[in-house]
């Protein structure tokens, strides 16, 4: 493997989704990583819990002894060569720790042994995170940001799949935004969002695209909370409101939380993914009981419960649809109303999901 330099450019293995091994233990890497890492750890959690208390007791020369009598034998053998593996199938890739520091140099020296040279990063973990945090704050400012905007049902995210200069902020949460839109696979850290969401925004500004179509979004989607810079910037930029018949919107929800949201639970629980399907809604909904109140909560339960059986019985979808209008019209729109007349942006254009792409398309 011919030789290249450590690194310390951030930006071009972010813009270039380059391969690298995380040598942080697996806590480490849970809490947070970048998209194209992958967790090959030199020590276990527990290994490592180990030589943090020699290392707090004893000193360091007593704990990189013990991480090395930890991590030798059979262990070394096969951790190095699930190194060995990764290096030679992402021949362009980099290996990290924390700091760029003993982990790190430590595995670099070991695959030099075996004919391999490696780079790593410098500065390690610590660093890239660092220069993304940096990274959000420059491409907000740089950014010229028009939020897409429209009540629950409209279908936001088709439009924003559908601009070429568009983030899609509930894809990187993995969440639909709405009460009801936690998905089956759960949500990445706060960590990983940023991340994604810093990387997302360098790579749009790289290509020349100061112009960032974004969902209009509150404060958190699931769980996950958007960074301040940009909470802030939205609050205040400017819009292109999606319109639909209430109709239409009925149709959208259906799709996206019965059909689809069953067909997800479906393959992942099998047979059992029915009934997983409408208790996660019925969980929902009573999330938001105090604000519907308890009679219009129990009267949409009943409905739900009634929809979701004439569902299973003849693949009639009526039910469901008297549930969905009545949550649209009695709880989202008098909500999404309130939140627009505090938002603080011109309303550039209102009109249909094809009017608002055919709109942005001539602001291209």
């Amino acid at each position: 493997m011919s030789h290249r330099p450590d690194t310390a450019d951030y930006r071009a293995l972010f813009l270039n989704d380059a391969p690298m091994m995380d040598m942080r233990a697996p806590t480490e890497f849970l809490r947070g990583a970048f998209p194209h890492a992958h967790s090959l750890p030199l020590m276990s959690d527990e290994e490592r819990a180990q030589v943090g208390t020699c290392y707090k007791q004893q000193g360091q020369e007593a704990a990189i002894e013990l991480g090395h009598q930890l991590v030798s034998g059979e262990t070394k053998e096969r951790r190095l060569a699930r190194w060995c593996e990764f290096a030679r199938e992402h021949p362009q890739g980099y290996l990290y720790c924390f700091r760029g520091g003993l982990r790190s140099q430590t595995v670099q020296q070991w695959l030099r042994e075996q004919g391999i040279d490696y780079p790593l990063v410098q500065g390690g973990y610590k660093a890239m995170r660092r220069f993304l945090l940096e990274e959000l704050d420059r491409a907000v400012a740089r950014s010229d940001i028009v939020l897409i905007s429209g009540k629950t049902g409209t279908g936001k995210t088709r439009v924003i799949s559908r601009l070429k200069r568009s983030i899609d902020l509930e894809g990187l949460a993995n969440h639909r935004g709405s009460t009801f839109g936690q998905l089956p696979q759960p949500q990445p850290s706060q960590i990983d969002f940023e991340n994604a969401l810093s990387i997302a925004l360098m790579k749009m500004l790289a290509a020349g695209e100061r112009r960032v179509y974004l969902e209009d979004e509150g404060r958190l989607i699931g769980r996950l909370c958007l960074p301040d810079v940009l909470r802030e910037r939205m609050e205040r930029a400017p819009m292109l409101v999606v319109e639909q018949s209430l109709e239409q919107r009925v149709d959208i929800v259906v799709e996206d939380y019965v059909l689809d949201l069953g067909r997800r639970y479906g393959a992942l629980h099998s047979a059992d993914g029915a009934q997983l399907h409408s208790a996660k809604l019925q969980d929902d909904l009573a999330r938001i009981r105090k604000r519907l109140g308890g009679e219009r909560y129990q009267r949409i339960s009943a409905l739900m419960e009634e929809a979701f059986q004439l569902q299973w019985r003849e693949g009639d979808l009526s039910l469901h649809r008297e549930w969905v209008a009545f949550l649209l019209e009695k709880y989202y729109d008098p909500m999404y109303e309130y939140q627009l007349s505090q938002r603080a942006g011109e309303q550039l254009y209102r009109g249909d999901r094809e009017a608002v792409i055919a709109r942005a398309g001539r602001d291209s």
